[in-house]
Formats: C-alpha cells, structure tokens, sequence
C-alpha cells in the first residue's frame, strides 16, 4: 500500500447490491469513511498493522519468531511512504450474489489505543475485477469437464465416483492481481491550520475581503486523495446445495465432555414417551412435537465486541419460525464478586439518575450490552425468513454469568420498544428509522416508508431463561421489568440458580443492612436447583445414594410453596422481639410470669417452666440469635453466614461453572449428567445401589 497514513492497514468488505444505502455512498458521496460507512456489511477482512517503527530487517525478524512481517517504508521527497506485508495470511469474505457484489478497500492508519483513523477508500464490482462470477458458469465450466472426461474415456461405463474425481474442480477457481488507486477520502475534521494559511495568504493580496475570502475557500478545500492499493484476489466459487437437507445443530458446552445438545434430546424424549402413554385430544397430538428448534436448528452469526468483550450468538428454526438469542459470558466468577465498583447508570441514557424513581442498572453490563446491541438487532430482524415477519416468531434470549444479565437487559429492552435496530440501548433522544438499513435488504429493493413511522417489530412471544445471573439494576429497574411480565410482554422470565452459586447474590449495596434498602435486586422468579452430595470411591464411581439436600432437586419461586426465595436478600431488619429471635422468645417464654397470682406453687411452677424454656433456648444460641438482638432479621444473617461458608468452603464459585450447572441441570431433569460421562437416568443407578 501506498499513501500518506505512517502505521497503515487494510480494511476489506462486500457491499451486497440489496443494501442500496451503502451502493449509495460508495458511488455518489465523495467524501466517506469507506468500510467504516457500511451499514450491511457483517463480515470485514483486516490485514495486520505495518507499523512506522518496524522496518524490512526487523520484520524479517519478526517472520522468523512466527509474527506479523508487515514493514514501514517511509516517504521521500515526491515519493510517499509504502507499506508491505510479506507472506500475509489470506481472509475470506463471502459473497451471496457475485454478479451484484462490490468490494471495498479501506487504508487505516492504526493507533495504540483503539481502531484508528481512514486514510482512502476505493470500491470496485466484482464482476469488473473477475468477470466470469455467476454460478451459472461455474455450472458450464464443469458441465464442459464432465463431458470432456466422457469423450476421452476409453471405456463404456465409467464409474460415477472416479467421474467426480476425475473434474478438477480449481479449474474454475479465478485469480486478479494488480493496483487499485485509493478514489475517496473522509473529510477533514480540523482545518484551523488551513483556513488560518488561507485568510493569511488573502489578506496579502485583498486586505480584510482577501482574508475572508481566503478563509473561506480554505475551509472549503478538503485536499487530494493519494494513495493505491495492490492486491491478490482469489474468487472461489461455491456451488448451489439446494434442495441439500442440513445436519440439525446441536448444542454443544464451552467445556469439553459437555453436552446440553444430548441432555436437552433426552428430557424431550422422556416427555414424548409420557405424553404418548396419556390420552390426548387432536388438538394435543398436533402439539406433540415439543422441540423448540425443531429439525432444522441452525447456527446463524456470532456477534463480539472487541473492547468490551460482549459476545452473543443467534440460532434459529425456519420450520419452527424461532430465534434463539445466547449471550455468552466473558469475564471469571471471582471478577464479579470482588468488583468493588457498584457504580449505576440510568437505564434510559440521558435521565437524571439522582432524580427518586429512575432505573439503573450496573453501569458496566449497560457499558457491554451498549457495544452490540443495535448491531445484533438489525441481524436478528433480517435472520427471517424472507418475506416473513419477526411478528411471526418467538424469541428466546438466554445467557449464563454476564450473559445472563445482558439477556435480562435485552428482553427487557425488547418487550418495551420492540426489537429497535435504530439505536442501541433506551435513550431519551429520538431513535433513528429502525429500517434505516433494513429495508432494502429484507423487501429487496429500494424502498420508502412513507406516512408515519411504523413502530419497532416485536415478535410472536419473547420468553428468558438465564443461569446464574447477577443482579443487573435498582428496584425501579426490577418494578419494570415485573410489570412487562404482568402485561404479557415477556411471555415467561426464570433465572435458574445452582445451589450456592455466588454470582447470583451479586453485586450488593454496601449499605444494605444499615439502612434495610437492597440497592440490587433480581427479576424474574428463582429456580432454584440443588447440588446432592454423592458418595464416590476413590475410582470414582458412586457407592451409596445421593444425599439430596432438603429432598428436592429443583425448586420455582411462587409455584413450589410460599417460602421466601433463599437467593434474594430480604429484609434486613426487623422487631428484636418478633418469634424467632432470641429476645423475642425469651420474652415469650417470661411473659406468663408477669401474671398476678396469690397461689405460691403455681409462682414457683411458672418460674420453673420459664428457667427451663430459657435454658433450652440459650443451649441452641448462634451467631443468628446475637445479630438479631440489635434488629437485624435472623432469615437475613442466616442466609449471610451461609453465604460466607459456601465461599470459604468453595461451593460459592464452584456452583458457578458451566458443568455444576450441567449436573444441576440433569438431575432437575431425572439424569446423571456429568463432564466426559454418558448421561444416564437417575433411577437406574439407585437401582443398582
């Protein structure tokens, strides 16, 4: 490359010829920022960086210990500075319609910190590079093999697999290599240099009006695009698989021997054969298939932000008309704990988060959901099947860990404004048209909305299910949330939480027992599902039943009983003397006492009764009973203490990971599901024990 830019790299797109927004600047605005302008384009090739301090030797060096050799050759008099990447790994960009397809090239000048600066652009159509792009001569060229292959065979029948192999395929495969010239520039952004020269330069030749016309015309020159490009392209074509049946995704876990794919099958399995075994109207038959991605579950685009870190994957079912949004989660257990910053943004940017009432959240889930969420809006509104309408779908968003609160935020997101792709988060300023760059693409022309905007798509049903969230805002913000429930906007939210997991007892207000307001709360309701303790030899294998704690292996907040939800906090304080705290009960067992009585035996057979109440009272005193003598509820310091024992004893974190979770899980639903091990039923193994 060549041009002005001293630590150069390369930016290389396709621009689809559906997307006319972005046909529109590539060939009628002068002035742009070239890839960085695009709108619809999801995947970008990035050459590495030549940097200016790194020259020919020491990129020979760098070769040598398996680095970048991209070098900086700097500029002379009349000559610019050049950059050369020497055996630079190869990118693939893939083109859905070659003949329509347009290749744009962008020189950046890279920066320590962040993404840099665009030098010059320039954008050629595919077809001009290589003209022969369609697949109908990819199909000719090997139609004119297979029949050359007939008429020089020798033989009457050939076999079908040596036919097959006997076409060679790269044949069809096309080079171009030569020199683009860098064609548009962005525009300036500080002209004060140029327009001070200009005024100076005008005003010693017209005086006052010279220098005002001067700095005028300076202001106005926006300077020569220099620069060109030389690059290899390959074009490979890729023959049409239509009519081809795909193989159905399967979930897989992000730790090895983990298989939610094959777990999911078999509760669903189990399910079927017990809604076979009952007696089902027409109508429930029809329903029998409880699959939620149904026989063509495919993986769609994974979206990730490189600052931030915020990843999300989307998966969908033509045939089940489902999109299934996972946000994944990117930061350690441990750094969610001891993150001392609790710091809180307003969930609508731009109000006033001192003013009583206002949501926030964790500022930095809202930081990390910000990164994305626009960008995954407009993917998801265009993973429909064309001519379809995402009201026709259901949505499900999940996550685990950071990605189970950025879930909460995007349903929450997405129940109240629909599925907005004309700006990131709630903001009070007015979101731009949320088919801006959609449009052309989904109705496959150039089209315009007249009339007044139509409102953000929502879909058919939007439903959550995350594991292991934190907590993500402030009572308003759960107030909200709540009532999208209540109003049938988020069709069902659960928050699954493992045992001890201390993730989802996270972030807490410091101030919380001082003042008896929980500054973080959860939403949705708890599923809480239990870690049995299982007896193992030292070869691993199971030697008695499992000790399944309190009986049960999965509990729901509101549906199971009416018991508090052992992962929220509660109140902290309450009356010392309520039942259940030590003075509470002490003052029970010594109120009868005070009763006026002239019987001396009946006195002195009350005191003995009172003596033996305390007594046994104090035999059972613990760290509770102290806490609650200055007030604070004793559910509250119980759940306290036990949190600090699950930390120390490593069930806190422990609980936290994806194959507790998986174990968890499959116990919830009847199995043995552990890491590296066939899934079996639970029922089986206690038979045999």
């Amino acid at each position: 490359m060549t041009g002005s830019g001293t630590d150069a790299y390369l930016l290389v797109a396709v621009a689809e010829g559906r997307w006319t927004e972005d046909i529109k600047i590539l060939t009628k605005e002068e002035y742009h920022d070239g890839v960085l302008s695009l709108q619809g384009c999801a995947h970008v090739g990035r050459s590495s960086t030549a940097w200016s301090n790194v020259d020919e030797r020491k990129a020979a060096q760098n070769l040598k210990n398996d680095k970048s050799g991209a070098y900086h050759i700097p500029s002379t008099w009349g000559k610019g500075g050049q950059a050369i990447f020497q055996e630079e790994p190869p990118f693939y960009l893939y083109v859905q319609e070659p003949s329509d397809a347009r290749l744009v090239f962008t020189v950046m000048d890279d920066d320590i910190v962040g993404d840099g600066d665009p030098i010059g652009s320039t954008s050629k159509k595919l077809v001009d590079l290589i003209p022969s792009v369609n697949e109908k001569d990819l199909v000719n060229a090997l139609k004119d093999q297979v029949l050359s292959q007939l008429r020089s065979s020798s033989s009457s029948s050939i076999n079908e697999d040596d036919l097959v192999d006997s076409v060679n395929v790269p044949n069809v495969i096309q080079d171009w290599s030569g020199d683009l010239k860098l064609t548009n520039k962005p525009r300036k952004k500080d002209k004060g240099g140029q327009v001070a020269t200009g005024a100076m330069i005008g005003a010693m030749v017209a005086g006052p009006a010279g220098a005002a016309a001067g700095g005028f015309l300076a202001n106005m020159y926006e300077g020569q695009v220099r620069g060109r490009v030389s690059v290899n392209l390959r074009y490979i074509p890729i023959p049409s698989k239509s009519g081809v049946k795909r193989e159905t995704y399967k979930a897989k876990g992000g730790l090895p021997g983990v298989s939610w794919g094959d777990l999911y099958d078999r509760h669903i399995l189990e399910l079927q054969q017990q809604s076979a075994n009952e007696v089902q109207s027409e109508e429930q038959q029809q329903l029998q298939d409880l699959r939620l991605g149904g026989s063509d579950l495919e993986f769609c685009f994974f979206v990730s932000h490189d600052e931030t870190g915020c990843s999300c994957a989307v998966y969908r079912s033509l045939e089940k008309r489902m999109i299934a949004i996972s946000f994944r989660g990117t930061c350690t257990p441990i750094d969610l704990v001891t993150d001392a910053s609790i710091v809180q943004d307003a969930w609508v940017e731009g109000e006033d988060v001192t003013k009583e009432g206002v949501m926030k959240i964790y500022s930095g889930f809202r930081k990390s959901l910000n990164s994305i969420s626009r960008r995954l809006k407009e993917l998801v509104l265009a993973a429909v099947e064309p001519g379809e309408d995402l009201s026709q779908y259901d949505v499900i968003v999940t996550g685990h860990s950071l990605g189970a609160a950025l879930a909460t935020l995007f349903t929450t997101d997405v129940a109240e404004y629909g599925m907005d792709a004309g700006r990131s988060l709630p903001q009070l300023e007015p979101s731009e048209p949320w088919w801006n760059s959609l449009a052309t693409s989904i109705l496959g022309k150039d089209s315009k909305i007249g009339g007044a905007p139509p409102p953000p798509p929502r879909p058919k049903s939007l439903k959550m299910y995350n594991f292991g969230s934190p907590r993500v805002g402030n009572d308003a913000f759960v107030a909200k949330f709540d009532s999208l429930v209540k109003e049938g906007r988020i069709d069902s939210a659960y928050r699954i939480v493992n045992g001890e997991d201390i993730v989802a007892r996270f972030p807490r207000t410091v101030n919380a027992l001082m003042l008896g307001n929980i500054g973080y709360e959860h939403c949705g309701p708890t599923v809480l599902i239990s870690q049995p303790k299982t007896k193992r030899n030292k070869e691993g294998e199971i030697i008695g039943k499992n000790e399944v704690k309190d009986g049960l292996l999965i509990w729901v907040e509101g549906e199971s009983d009416d018991d508090d939800c052992p992962v929220r906090d509660g109140v902290a304080l309450s009356n010392p003397l309520s039942e259940g705290a030590l003075l509470g009960d002490i003052f029970s067992a010594v109120k009868g006492v005070t009763e006026p009585s002239d019987d001396i035996k009946q006195v002195a057979s009350r005191l003995g009764s009172v003596a033996e109440k305390v007594t046994s009272r104090l035999q059972k005193l613990s760290a509770t009973d102290i806490t609650s003598v200055v007030g604070v509820n004793k559910k509250f310091s119980e759940r306290e203490m036990k949190i600090i024992q699950s930390f120390f004893n490593g069930e806190a974190i422990a609980h936290h990971l994806e194959d507790e979770y998986y174990q968890g899980m499959g116990l919830a639903c009847g199995y043995i599901a552990l890491v590296g091990e066939d899934i079996r039923p639970i029922q089986e193994i206690e038979d045999a024990v």
